[in-house]
């Protein structure tokens, strides 16, 4: 077996190990108490915005709500969990909640090993994940899920409110870690939310929506920017930004995510083999667009390098009518930080763009969702230079007819051609 095929193999186990025990840790289910509570005390439906709203004050009093009135967009953001925003809403606290919440691990409030997985629809986190700058393993660690950690900076600290308003929240976090090599990191972190109102969605999309189209938008910017006295490099490791988003998922909910299409390179155009090859039913490469199944019944991922990414991904829930649309930074072709958990060969070849579907293993699962995600370039900084990462997302839900309109100058092809 050749060294490539032993790093493979070793990535492809490490994790299966992981998707395992992290499915099993996070579907272990909570005292019946904690739910009728919440169906209780809620003067929402559950799945609604209000329901959401509610259940977090309980828990969380400091939550910070973005709202425009005029177009009835709300968002959640909460500190305590890194500035992350919750979940939102295009049209008022009846209407759909579009993150997934992990309802009873918020409220059993319980310490828990590994990470802590809350949900949200949008969070901050960093890579690498796995290799020989890792910032999820100490330093000589087996790379095993039983030695697998987040950094509890990103994972249960809050971050500092700098300022609120109606439409943005500032957030600032001072960071020191250590890689799996010995590398010691000072950096601080700001992360701003804002919602976006009609006419800058209108602007950036470059078409004016129509009037009926129910919507939602927010923008994060996020800046890492080297606090300490010596310069990053590539020798003893770099960071990166990665935003997740988790995202309900429904039966006919798929990814669609535009690449480049490039015939002279032999740079594969899909990474589709994390957690075993995805089979063919839940992944597709068509002329335009790749397609992936995000049902929350197959625990599945896929990733796109720079070379052949884009800067925009995309989803369709069918049965809702909902698209929605996912922005950001892609500056060229930059080195990214590799996730995979095996010490590697090439630590600067990782994904632009990743997507994740859940799904059950050995009769448990996280929950009905699916993740979209984007990464910033290394962060190969000298003291006191920064790295900006800037993600947003844009909610529509209306017509089939409607939103053929958004689809078809955004990805070129109508909201039905973004199914399996």
């Amino acid at each position: 077996m050749s060294p490539i095929t032993k790093l493979r193999v070793s990535n492809s186990l490490a994790f299966i190990i992981f998707c395992t025990t992290f499915t099993l840790l996070s579907c272990k289910k909570q005292p019946s108490e904690t739910i009728t509570m919440e169906k209780d005390t809620s003067n929402y439906a559950k799945g609604s915005f209000g329901y959401d709203l509610q259940f977090l004050k309980r828990y969380h009093p400091d939550i910070i709500e973005l709202h425009d009135n005029e177009m009835k967009a709300k968002l959640i953001v909460l500190p305590a969990y890194q500035g992350r925003v919750m979940t939102s809403t295009a049209s008022g606290d009846a209407a759909t909640s579009f993150g997934w919440i992990n309802y009873d691990l918020v409220s059993s409030q319980r310490v828990s090993p590994h990470i802590h997985a809350f949900g949200g629809e949008e969070r901050f986190w960093l890579g690498p994940e796995g290799g020989q700058f890792s910032i999820y393993f100490s330093k000589g660690a087996p790379f095993t899920f039983e030695n697998w950690n987040v950094p509890k900076e990103i994972d249960i600290e809050p971050f500092k409110v700098v300022s609120a308003s109606t439409d943005e929240a500032r957030f600032e976090k001072y960071m020191h870690l250590e890689n799996y090599s010995g590398t010691v990191f000072d950096f601080r972190v700001n992360r701003n939310i804002r919602l976006l109102n009609r006419s800058t969605i209108d602007s950036l999309l470059g078409i004016k929506l129509d009037a009926s189209i129910e919507v939602v938008g927010f923008e994060s910017e996020n800046t890492i920017t080297n606090t300490g006295d010596v310069a990053w490099n590539k020798k003893s490791g770099l960071l990166s930004i990665w935003i997740l988003s988790m995202m309900n998922a429904s039966d006919q909910t798929t990814v669609g995510i535009p690449y480049v299409v490039d015939k002279t390179t032999d740079e594969k155009i899909v990474t589709d083999d994390y957690f075993g090859k995805v089979p063919a039913d839940r992944l597709a490469v068509n002329d335009s667009l790749i397609l992936f199944k995000a049902d929350g019944k197959y625990r599945s991922k896929i990733g796109i390098s720079p070379q052949r990414a884009k800067p925009l991904i995309s989803s369709y829930d069918a049965i809702n009518q909902v698209l929605t649309i996912a922005n950001f930074s892609l500056p060229g072709n930059s080195d990214y930080v590799n996730s995979m958990w095996a010490l590697q060969d090439n630590p600067f070849n990782g994904d632009a763009i990743n997507a994740y579907n859940d799904g059950p293993v050995n009769g448990g699962q996280m929950g009905n969702l699916y993740e979209i995600e984007s990464s910033s370039p290394a962060a190969a900084l000298q003291p006191n230079k920064h790295l900006t990462h800037f993600h947003r997302t844009i909610h529509f839900k209306g017509s089939p007819e409607l939103l053929n309109k958004v689809s078809m100058k955004l990805l070129g092809v109508t909201v039905d051609r973004i199914a399996l």
